[in-house]
């Protein structure tokens, strides 16, 4: 089954690293290490750092395990590739956005739920084309934020890089 690990380091180079940082525009406000201080308010890293302490890289792997890796069973995704990229998605998305788009490519009821039957069907696809397909479906969603705010143009690109890395 699949690693957490390699999926974990990958998307944790895509977020920036461990770096407290702001950028204008983005709707996450302040994060840390990819974790936004507006979405994650209660993580207990935000106390750490507001006493000018850094969180253990152990707190923000354990907080991505949690919240993503194993809310979306992806140790039970038999192909790497497909729970990496299902993993970086929730992360960039949330992890309901990335099942429900997930579900859509296989061809499930799109509940945003991984049950057992999205694991099937997750499972029986074949991983290249899944990936392929997941990729279209995540770009298409990217051109519906910008068409609905034009403030989010300056993320177009970085949003489809990181899908086209994903897919190769």
């Amino acid at each position: 089954m699949s690693d957490f690990s390699p999926a974990y380091e990958a998307t944790l180079l895509s977020e920036g690293g461990y770096l407290l940082h702001e950028v204008q525009g983005d709707r996450g406000g302040m994060t840390y290490a990819g974790i936004s201080r507006k979405n994650w308010p209660n993580w207990r890293g935000w106390r750490q750092l507001d006493q000018d302490l850094i969180p253990d890289a152990d707190e923000v792997r354990g907080f991505y395990r949690a919240n993503f890796w194993d809310r979306l069973r992806l140790s039970e995704v038999q192909d790497q590739n497909v729970a990496s990229n299902l993993y970086d998605f929730a992360v960039n998305a949330g992890t309901s956005v990335a099942v429900k788009l997930a579900q859509i490519v296989v061809g499930t009821t799109p509940d945003g739920v991984v049950g057992p039957r999205t694991l099937e069907a997750i499972n029986a696809a074949d991983p290249k084309l899944f990936i392929l397909k997941y990729a279209l479906a995540k770009i298409a969603r990217y051109r519906d934020i910008v068409a609905r705010d034009r403030t989010q143009l300056k993320f177009i690109n970085g949003w489809l890089d990181r899908t086209l890395r994903n897919a190769a």
